[in-house]
């Protein structure tokens, strides 16, 4: 930071004054002084030019106001902001509260105990309380309203400070003998603080100020120091809490009267005197600190005793009281900012935030991006790149780092945009930062740290394959600043070397392309060479530098001291040739050059004599060190290029830094720019161009050539575009050449200066409406060509309507405004960018309606089912790779959207190989959730019965052990026999469509059953198909008679039954025939059954012994024999040999003439079938 003094006011009369304090919310100053003098005094900027903003612009009082009411001298003034209320006190110990009232101070209240004096009041941070404390150790903590809220006495304490905690918790106390106490809200004693920088301090001490900072403007850092403790004797100490046990302590070797931080809690001014060690006399000063204890300035002050610091709301003045008078000093930040391609990058703190808020203005589209960083310690910016440099968070990963070496600080690479490129953690403290277009040097006090982070743009591609490649090593490196390096020894980062202590620490560096410099305390300057560092030279300077910079050729350093004085240094001894002699002497000496209170300054990019320097709220433009006449402003410099200075207001920008305003970017011309403008204006081309040519610059041609352009000077255009080397230029220049009338040259100038309305005009005037249009197309102006096609007389053309309506739907589609961009498409017939607008509106009618319209195998259908396919819209997504004639893709989304059946459809449909491979995984996917049944239907979709009959044996296996309803396992057992009537039907067509030639269908049949027998591995599936459909069928037939009373036929069919032993259990077919037996009075058979069923094996015990006493007392009565009838029968059947079994009654079939099914090939009577209309096994119609 800058300082120095501004103004000064005087108080009339001679009145001395004893405090002041300044408003930070409305900038009233208050001061108090002897014979009871209150004044309230208001600064304010007045000025019409809106580019005198800040410090630079005029201020004057705008309000000087005396307060009538005390009598004594006012000791004590404070300030409540948030109820604008002004509390003063006297040494009567009379307090008065003033009040604003249309824009002038009135009293509000007034209070005296009579007792003691005031020694100090304060408000709290939100404004609601204030604790005033009277030197007889009196507590009194009153409210805004005034009333009391409690008061304590403090016996035997002489009472001299009070401060509040930021969160109003806690009051401390500091007593007249240095002590200080702290106490809760309530008043209730908590402990002694421990004062740790009064160590080793000898006589007396009493306390000059205690600040606490509220935290109102944000943090530097984390955990910052934030309340300062200072004693008259010159020791301060500044904690981070009220038991802070590790305080930083500051001995300012000065008797401190005042101290106060400034709006953000970034530095602590310390107000007093201090003697001079060869003369007797004190002087006054004001020195500046950092929260962690580092010396910043010091501000020499005039006149005998100065009895208080006061800063304003922002912290660019602070006011002092001296005497009788109020001097104002402009403090010029440490701002952390940089700028690099046209983007102003600042930080700032924000109370609820821990991080610094670092924003990258773009400041030629006026767009902004924040980045979050915290502990920040510096803004580095060169050509495109930003370096931020901040202390290492502990959380963050570091890779490739030794396990007890712990990287402290972080350098982070950005682009203008805020984006992260790269970044490096070091060990040394980044202190001082600077970069050129290829690397990034950190200093710290003892040593310097070198990064390559780019390689030359000239090195060909293979040359940076090898830089690349080349260790890391070689690209970082780290200098002690006692060593003489050679550039030999190029190894890593050796971090040891770099905490060796140094008797002469680092201040200062600078650096360009080719030259490295290093400024130390004692005002030695080393040069080094880069890339390969190497020491060339040390210079001896009078005073200790602050700032360095570089020319743009390394001949010629500048230097700012830490005293505000600028001289440069030449480091190349300049030829004399006999053309530059005269120049040289022009130019004057740079050793005997010198400027005082400069804050800033920069180099010319482009001319190693010039450059731009701020001196207090003036900028100069030295040229061979010769000032032109300086511009009001208070702007830091940005950038110096083509005779115009860049300056941003950064005092301005940091009022509202959420809103960076383009007004406070100000863009100044040097004096020949201007003066050469001038020239154009009023004197003419011939003597302009003269003037240039004894002055020339690339930027004075560029001027010419364009006054020339305007004049249509063709030929002094020309030569100008060759002297700025502009060869689009020249090419330009040529093309109107080539142009033969007059207004159609115009019109092309008019484009080229980028006035397109007129030049617009001008074509339509000469009714040339297409290159009205080429022109609106250039600049991209879709809405404008749409417009000129419109509007013309003739047909336009068709082709450029539709690029037309299309580039509009793109304008609209990338800002996402879909519904607009579809309306264009559509009249652009542009399908692709269309089925994109319906597919981000996910309106799916309009993506289908598309997908109808387009022709087939369009390249758009894929993309248009993969849309479909997202969202899960499997039939419209089918449709279209289907018309595309995909049916793979189509089959692939069915599996996907698990549309299963859909897929094996599309698979049988299109004859796909890997249909079979589909339908397993699909099968037992199903099979996996115990869906067997869909698995069924799925095989039976895809015409593999057999699987499908093996899966329905499996159903009706498992139906009939659980022995639920024997009609539902019958129909199971129906279904898997019909299915494998099915695969028989499949195998036959099979056959026949393989078999060419004529053969007989004997053949076919043959064919079909031995591939049948070669494929079945199942042969129980295939040949007895119907055997449990058929043992059910019997089983319900049986029941069925007996209940109608055929007891006869249910006898007959039970006995049939008994063939089914391996389907039906046999307990239940022998229970069912003894029952039919016993019923029919066929005693023989029922005894038989009953044998049968005595001897299961799997019988229980006591079941076998019932079915024992169940038979006794059956045989007991009836004797166990049949009828004749029944054995003759049974004979007859036997001597036949097997008889088929009519399904419908249960009996052998005698007949020759029978009924068979067309499907199941079972028999019946035909008279019996006669009753039915369907088969009774197979349910298939009867023909």
């Amino acid at each position: 930071m800058f300082i120095y003094l501004s103004k000064k006011i005087a108080i009339p009369n001679n009145i001395h004054l004893k405090c002041v304090s300044w408003n930070k919310d409305q900038g009233f100053i208050a001061c108090g002084g002897d014979d009871g003098l209150l004044r309230v005094l208001k600064l304010e900027t007045q000025t019409d030019d809106a580019k005198l903003k800040g410090l630079a612009a005029p201020s004057n009082l705008s309000m000087n106001q005396t307060l009538e009411g005390h009598s004594g001298a006012v000791q004590v003034v404070t300030w409540n902001e948030q109820y604008e209320k002004l509390t003063t006190s006297d040494q009567n110990g009379l307090i008065i509260v003033w009040m604003l009232y249309k824009g002038a101070w009135y009293e509000e209240m007034i209070n005296n105990r009579n007792k003691s004096v005031v020694r100090s009041m304060s408000w709290n941070a939100d404004g609601q309380k204030i604790c005033i404390v009277y030197e007889d150790g009196a507590v009194i903590v009153g409210s805004v309203d005034g009333n009391r809220i409690w008061g304590k006495e403090l016996k035997g304490n002489q009472l001299a400070h009070v401060a509040w905690s930021p969160d109003s918790k806690i009051l401390l106390f500091g007593m007249a003998n240095g002590e200080v106490q702290i106490y809760d809200n309530q008043g209730n004693f908590i402990m002694k603080m421990t004062i740790s920088c009064l160590t080793n301090a000898t006589g007396a001490v009493s306390i000059a100020g205690i600040h606490w900072y509220a935290g109102t403007g944000g943090y530097v850092e984390p955990d910052c120091p934030c309340l300062a403790i200072c004693f008259d004797n010159g020791r301060c100490q500044i904690m981070r809490y009220e038991n802070d046990e590790n305080p930083v302590c500051i001995d300012t070797l000065m008797n401190v009267v005042s101290i106060q931080w400034n709006h953000c809690g970034s530095v602590l001014a310390v107000a007093g005197s201090l003697r001079a060690s060869n003369l007797e006399k004190e002087f006054n000063v004001v020195q500046f600190y950092t929260p962690f204890g580092e010396h910043l300035r010091t501000l020499k002050v005039p006149g005998k005793q100065m009895t208080g610091v006061a800063w304003e709301g922002g912290g660019l003045r602070i006011g002092l009281a001296v005497d009788s008078y109020i001097y104002f000093a402009n403090i010029r930040p440490d701002y952390k900012w940089g700028y690099c391609c046209s983007t102003v990058v600042y930080a700032y703190t924000k109370p609820e935030r821990q991080e610094y808020c670092v924003v990258f203005w773009d400041t030629k589209n006026n767009e902004k991006f924040v980045k979050y960083v915290k502990s920040l310690m510096s803004i580095t910016t060169s050509g495109d790149f930003c370096i931020l440099a901040s202390k290492a968070d502990d959380t963050q990963p570091q890779n490739n780092v030794a396990p007890l070496c712990v990287f402290q600080f972080v350098l982070i690479l950005c682009n203008s945009i805020g984006t992260p490129l790269d970044s490096k953690y070091i060990d040394i403290d980044p202190l001082f930062v600077t970069m050129t277009k290829t690397h990034v040097i950190a200093a710290s006090k003892e040593a310097f740290y070198l990064w390559q982070y780019r390689v030359a743009k000239k090195l060909t591609a293979l040359e940076i394959n090898q830089v690349t490649r080349t260790k890391k090593e070689g690209r970082e490196r780290v200098y002690h600043i006692d060593s003489n390096p050679s550039g030999a020894s190029d190894s890593g980062p050796d971090f040891t070397k770099a905490f060796t202590a140094t008797r002469d620490p680092i201040c200062c560096i600078t650096a360009t392309d080719k030259t490295l410099i290093v400024g130390r305390e004692s005002g030695t300057i080393h040069r080094y060479s880069l890339p390969n560092v190497v020491l060339i030279q040390k210079y001896t300077l009078n005073n200790r530098a602050y700032y360095l910079s570089l020319n743009c050729s390394s001949s010629r350093l500048a230097i700012i001291d830490i005293a505000g004085v600028l001289t440069l240094l030449d480091l190349e001894v300049r030829s004399f040739t006999d053309d530059s002699t005269g120049n040289q002497a022009s130019a004057g000496d740079p050793s005997k050059f010198e400027r005082k209170d400069v804050w800033d300054m920069k180099w010319a990019n482009d001319n190693p004599d010039l450059f731009a320097m701020m001196e207090k709220t003036r900028m100069y433009v030295f040229r061979n060190l010769d000032p032109e006449e300086p511009i009001q402003t208070s702007g830091y410099i940005c950038n110096f290029e083509d005779l115009e200075i860049k300056s941003v207001l950064l005092d301005e920008i940091m009022k509202d830094p959420e809103r960076p305003n383009k007004d406070n970017l100000i863009n100044f011309e040097i004096r020949s720019l201007r003066d050469s403008r001038a020239l154009i204006e009023k004197v003419g081309i011939e003597d302009a161009s003269q003037f240039i040519e004894d002055n020339p610059h690339p930027r004075l041609w560029r001027l010419l050539a364009e006054a020339a352009l305007q004049k249509l000077d063709l030929k002094t255009a020309e030569q100008a575009f060759v002297r700025c080397k502009d060869y689009q230029g020249i090419e330009f220049v040529k093309r109107l050449g080539n142009l033969q009338s007059e207004p159609m040259k115009q019109a092309e100038v008019a484009a080229y200066f980028s006035r397109f309305e007129e030049a617009e005009r001008m074509y339509l005037d000469m009714d040339r409406r297409d290159l009205a249009i080429s022109l609106r197309i250039k600049l991209g102006d879709w809405f404008r060509v749409l417009q000129l096609l419109k509007t013309g007389s003739g047909d336009c053309d068709d082709a450029l309507l539709e690029q037309a309506y299309n580039a509009i739907g793109d304008y609209f589609a990338d800002r996402q405004k879909w519904v607009n961009a579809v309306q264009y498409y559509l009249q652009g017939r542009n399908q692709e960018r269309l089925a994109e607008c319906y597919y981000m509106l996910e309106d799916y009618d309009g993506l289908e309606r598309l997908t109808t319209v387009l022709p087939e195998n369009h390249k758009l259908l894929p993309e248009i089912g993969q849309m479909f396919a997202t969202v899960g819209m499997c039939e419209q997504a089918v449709n279209a790779y289907l018309k595309c004639n995909q049916p793979k893709a189509a089959v692939d989304t069915c599996v996907h959207l698990n549309q299963w059946n859909k897929a094996v459809e599309l698979a049988r449909t299109h004859n796909m190989k890997e249909i079979k491979s589909l339908l397993s995984k699909y099968a037992s996917h199903l099979l996996e959730k115990n869906k067997t049944l869909e698995a069924v239907e799925l095989y039976r979709k895809a015409h593999h019965f057999l699987d499908a009959a093996k899966l329905m044996f499996k159903i009706a296996d498992e139906e009939a052990k659980k022995r639920t309803r024997p009609l539902r396992v019958k129909k199971l057992y129906v279904l898997a026999a019909r299915l494998v009537e099915n695969y028989h039907e499949q195998v036959k067509t099979s056959q026949q469509s393989k078999a060419k030639g004529k053969k007989s269908e004997a053949t076919f049949a043959l064919a079909g059953l031995l591939e049948e027998d070669a494929t079945s591995s199942d042969n129980r599936v295939v040949d007895n198909a119907w055997r449990g459909a058929e043992a059910y069928h019997f089983f319900l037939l049986a029941q069925r008679q007996l209940y109608e009373g055929y007891m006869e036929n249910a006898m007959r069919t039970a006995i049939h039954l008994c063939e089914y032993e391996d389907i039906i259990p046999a307990v239940e077919i022998y229970s069912l025939l003894a029952i039919c037996s016993a019923a029919n009075r066929a005693f023989g058979t029922c005894s038989q059954a009953f044998i049968k069923l005595e001897s299961l094996p799997s019988l229980e015990p006591e079941l076998r012994q019932f079915y024992e006493d169940l038979a006794l007392e059956i045989f007991t009565k009836h004797a166990p024999k049949d009828s004749r009838t029944m054995e003759r029968e049974r004979s007859s059947e036997g001597a036949e040999g097997k008889l088929p079994t009519c399904i419908v009654t249960g009996l052998p079939i005698q007949e020759y003439q029978f009924w068979m099914c067309s499907v199941c090939k079972h028999c019946a009577l035909e008279q019996e079938i006669g009753k039915y209309n369907c088969c009774p096994l197979c349910h298939t119609p009867v023909v």
